[in-house]
């Protein structure tokens, strides 16, 4: 596809993406929240376990909850599926025009492993689908009823889900596949559990029978999954934008933290709409953000040694970054420079120092997949330029 042209579709899908993503984190947060405010009505009515009175934008509402179903079906029912469905059809969208159709680029990284675009797909599309196997199978195993047990091994796998793709995937395609795996469950818990639950409940309405509870407790079992999954993935969708963390040395290790710390987050906000207040969950996930700070934090540049020539560190970003960083790219894929940056002349070099550090010797995220293969000495050389004052004169 013309880069043009992929860059239009791509804008047009993440946003959409975007869109239905608030759209369904939405909904689902709310019900979370809503659950864990129903109270039991007074005076008793039948077959409500819980309802609330509210009020918002000028109205009062009373939401009331069935412990299984009411006895006859309202006329009009609103199912909240195409929010969820619609963020991972968008999503995937976004994964084959971003990471599939330009997998030299945001899959592959030759100084990882030595495959080829293709072979990256294939793997990516394996490992999602392997990836929702896996959950299914624990789903379906005595480990769920142990929400507890459940958690943690849930957790490890995360973790060396995140390791096996860094062995892989440059640091940002590791990234964004441990994102599609778990959004890809997510989706799935609503197409495949929850909203089946629902028409077998319905169904069995009509046909003048009892539901079965067990529809409901497997459907706000994969809802509370899904709940706590939320911020982890919402974490991932970001983290491109911020190298230092895919591009570190033990990303997948800084993933698990903030996967940890987004956990607990999440559980202090579940807990508190039950009127428990735990302040040590936000402590400690503020503590371990600050812990991994520190511990990522880069060392000073060295600028000892013989003074770097600004023409030497020109020549390395001429042979190494001008195919894309320049108004009209020469590297396949790309119809503008990354992030507008464009490193062709020394005015537009000395004022991007400070971003060529961050992301060349720093982070070591770029060139994108190491395409042009930059060399360890070549970073070492732009590293001690910047130490010196980054001048260009």
């Amino acid at each position: 596809m013309d880069a043009y042209l992929l860059e239009w579709a791509s804008m047009l899908v993440r946003w959409l993406h975007v869109i239905t993503a608030i759209a369904w984190i939405g909904a689902s947060f709310y019900f979370v929240w809503l659950d864990n405010h129903l109270v039991p009505p007074n005076p008793p009515k039948k077959g409500v376990s819980g309802e609330i009175w509210s009020v918002h934008g000028g109205g009062f509402y009373n939401k009331q909850k069935y412990l299984v179903a009411p006895d006859q079906l309202p006329e009009k029912l609103h199912w909240f599926k195409w929010e969820a469905y619609w963020t991972f059809i968008s999503g995937f969208a976004l994964l084959v025009l971003v990471y599939y159709c330009n997998a030299g680029a945001y899959l592959v990284d030759k100084s990882v492993a030595d495959i080829t675009p293709a072979a990256a797909i294939g793997i990516s599309l394996a490992v999602i689908l392997f990836g929702f196997a896996v959950y299914e199978g624990l789903c379906r195993s005595p480990l769920a009823k142990n929400g507890t047990v459940f958690a943690l091994v849930g957790f490890s796998l995360v973790v060396v889900l995140a390791w096996a793709m860094s062995q892989v995937f440059g640091g940002r395609g590791a990234y964004m596949q441990v994102g599609a795996v778990l959004g890809t469950i997510m989706a799935a818990n609503v197409l495949m559990i929850i909203i089946p639950g629902q028409r077998k409940m319905i169904a069995s309405m009509l046909d003048g029978a009892v539901p079965d509870a067990i529809h409901g407790i497997r459907g706000k079992q994969r809802s509370m999954h899904n709940n706590y999954m939320t911020l982890p993935v919402l974490f991932i969708m970001l983290s491109n934008h911020y190298p230092m963390t895919y591009g570190h040395r033990y990303g997948w290790a800084v993933l698990a933290v903030v996967v940890i710390a987004s956990v607990m987050i999440r559980h202090f906000f579940n807990l508190h709409h039950k009127g428990k207040v735990v302040v040590a969950l936000p402590v400690g996930a503020a503590a371990l953000f600050i812990l991994l700070g520190v511990a990522m934090a880069p060392k000073a540049p060295e600028g000892g040694g013989e003074k770097v020539a600004f023409a030497a560190v020109k020549a390395v970003i001429d042979s190494r970054c001008i195919s894309c960083h320049a108004a009209k790219p020469t590297q396949p894929g790309f119809a503008a420079p990354p992030a507008g940056v464009a490193l062709e002349t020394s005015e537009q070099i000395r004022a991007q120092a400070q971003r060529i550090h961050q992301q060349v010797v720093v982070a070591r995220v770029m060139p994108l997949g190491n395409l042009t293969g930059i060399t360890d000495a070549e970073r070492a050389l732009v590293g001690r330029w910047f130490a010196q004052g980054a001048k260009t004169d």
